[in-house]
């Protein structure tokens, strides 16, 4: 996929007819076998661009690393949050996705006027919202969010593979990729992974296992 800038054009909209602190929001780990879902919220300063901001699975790591420094340096306000396997398994990832957003936002000071979120509208927010289809890849404010979700949710797969090397967590970053599975089928699953998304190529690996019944 080709990389593209990401621009500010429905912030500068929404600066023309009055809000004032613009957010965005987005996050990571969705489509994980293991691993928390990690949701940011970026308030961008107008008076200090930062250049190349992209969606974040368009930017190679180690750029991403220098722009979410960046990013913590230089916007007017950011947030982070989390929440993990078991969480998810209760709530199911879409619900824990929309909670993490929700949670990262309450978090922000300032506290933003309105919202641009990445797909999704966010259900409980007091502030007005838009969702935008694509918005990682559009706007500059969701763009950094998803980098610096992208970039703390990588560096806590990677301590967890320090802790716990069988799967490696910090080649595959928990998602199910044709390694990951193999190790899970060798392995079983972790304290780390979510009991309740199995991907169809994983029950053919495993089949169901006695501690672990497949229903």
């Amino acid at each position: 996929m080709r990389r593209t800038r990401a621009r500010r054009t429905y912030e500068n909209a929404l600066r023309r007819i009055g809000f004032v602190h613009v957010a965005g929001v987005d996050e990571v780990g969705r489509g994980c076998l293991a691993g928390p879902v990690v949701a940011a919220a970026v308030l961008l300063d107008p008076a200090r661009p930062i250049p190349d901001l992209a969606d974040s699975k368009l930017v190679p790591p180690a750029e991403r690393v220098r722009l979410a420094a960046r990013i913590r340096r230089d916007a007017l306000g950011w947030a982070l949050a989390e929440l993990g396997p078991a969480d998810i398994d209760q709530l199911n990832i879409h619900r824990a996705s929309l909670e993490a957003m929700k949670r990262a936002v309450e978090q922000l000071v300032p506290q933003p006027d309105v919202v641009l979120i990445d797909g999704f509208r966010v259900p409980g927010l007091v502030m007005a919202q838009r969702g935008i289809v694509h918005g990682d890849r559009l706007e500059s404010c969701i763009a950094a969010a998803s980098i610096l979700a992208k970039v703390y949710r990588d560096a806590l797969m990677c301590a967890w593979h320090a802790s716990d090397p069988r799967y490696g967590y910090h080649q595959h970053k928990g998602y199910a990729t044709p390694a990951h599975l193999a190790a899970v089928a060798r392995h079983g699953y972790s304290a780390f992974h979510r009991r309740t998304f199995r991907p169809k190529s994983l029950f053919d690996t495993m089949g169901p296992t006695t501690d672990d019944p497949v229903n």
